[in-house]
């Protein structure tokens, strides 16, 4: 599919400082601070932030170091996607809405007002660089809550080194941006997705196509063709899909998310704000219904080839195919994203990084003069071919 260009960094909400105020604080509890939280350290009072190598928040100051809290009976467990469409109806229908509306929340380590628009739910503060999160927006009873996270288990040097050895493997870039490389700032960014799992009943019916040879003409006309037989097909079959996956997000390209699946989702832990802690994390613009239509589209794919494998033959013609879905259950999970922005002879690029496995998807600039001199040694090597079969 052609690539679109990304959203980047500048086009994201950005939270600005309204005011700047002093203020006071306790240590060693979450504090809310209207509808934000922070995480104090328990030794100096700074804000801890989680870090990736011991996957534990961490101060960045005093090196005070405190376990993820979670409630013991606290699991990732898969939900039930009609009970949660019927309640998101019945709050429509009540005319509650969502929400996604601008809020200002105080920072409690400067006192300044962060603004918080659109989807953006955790930052920090510009002002004074404290990390601050919106609160309940993940977990209002108006939105589908956050079932689980990845944490971060790439950390930026490991991620820095896969986008270095990504930029050295595009055979068709140009060689001036194979040596400088990519520079710009990593963001690390906790994305939305839904997965949904499904069990399907398929009927089709259609027609297999077996290859079969003719020899046509006499003397030096004669030459062999290719005909088709073709032959009804059609049948059933049961197939479970689990953990589809949908990307929840308007802001980035659906070919970039999918590219950089695998994702290690049995990693995920139930969801705690401490994970969020220093980093950027987004709630989804993409509701529910809309994420099962593209699970549903990918499943269809998938299905689509699970016919024609089953009708067989060289060729395969499918007529009709009807697909019932049953026992649909959800996981709202926020999976951790690298994303840079870079420039390049006045051109911008994104490139993301799956933050669980290291994989690297984005944008890149072409050699338009490899390209060329690559589709030209593969006409003159056609030519060689066909020459040789003259012979």
């Amino acid at each position: 599919m052609p690539p679109a260009l990304p959203s980047s960094p500048e086009d994201e909400e950005v939270p600005a400082v309204v005011a700047g105020q002093g203020s006071t604080r306790g240590v060693g509890e979450a504090i809310d601070d209207g509808k934000g939280r922070i995480f104090p350290c328990e030794g100096c009072g700074a804000d801890l932030e989680f870090t990736v190598g011991t996957q534990h928040l961490k101060c960045p100051f005093c090196g005070f170091e405190k376990d993820l809290e979670f409630q013991p009976e606290a699991v990732v467990a898969e939900q039930d996607f009609d009970g949660m469409l019927a309640r998101l109806q019945e709050l429509r229908r009540e005319g509650v809405q969502d929400e996604q509306q601008t809020s200002e929340v105080r920072c409690s380590s400067c006192g300044g007002q962060v603004v918080f628009t659109g989807t953006l739910t955790s930052s920090e503060c510009p002002y004074c660089a404290s990390p601050i999160q919106r609160e309940n927006i993940h977990t209002s009873e108006f939105r589908v809550p956050v079932d689980g996270v990845l944490p971060f288990l790439i950390d930026h040097e490991r991620a820095a080194q896969e986008l270095r050895a990504w930029v050295k493997a595009r055979w068709f870039a140009p060689n001036e941006f194979k040596q400088k490389g990519v520079t710009g700032k990593f963001q690390g960014v906790y994305e939305p997705y839904w997965t949904f799992d499904f069990e399907t009943f398929t009927r089709y019916t259609g027609q297999r196509g077996d290859h079969y040879y003719v020899t046509v003409g006499s003397g030096k006309d004669e030459r062999r063709e290719q005909r088709t037989n073709w032959t009804s097909a059609y049948g059933s079959f049961h197939r479970f899909f689990d953990d589809v996956l949908c990307f929840a997000s308007k802001g980035l390209p659906e070919w970039m998310t999918q590219a950089l699946e695998p994702w290690p989702l049995e990693e995920c832990k139930p969801f705690n704000q401490q994970m969020l802690a220093g980093f950027l994390a987004r709630t989804y613009d993409i509701t529910i219904e809309e994420g099962l239509q593209g699970a549903r589209g990918r499943a269809e794919a998938a299905l689509n080839q699970d016919v024609r494998k089953r009708i067989g033959g060289d060729e395969q013609r499918i007529d009709r195919l009807n697909t019932q879905y049953n026992a649909i259950t959800y996981k709202h999970l926020l999976l951790p994203l690298w994303l840079l922005a870079y420039q390049y002879k006045g051109k911008l690029y994104q490139v993301a990084i799956n933050g669980g496995t290291g994989e690297v998807q984005g944008e890149r600039p072409y050699s338009a003069w490899k390209i060329f001199f690559a589709i030209l040694a593969g006409v003159l090597a056609a030519g060689g071919a066909y020459l040789l079969t003259q012979r």
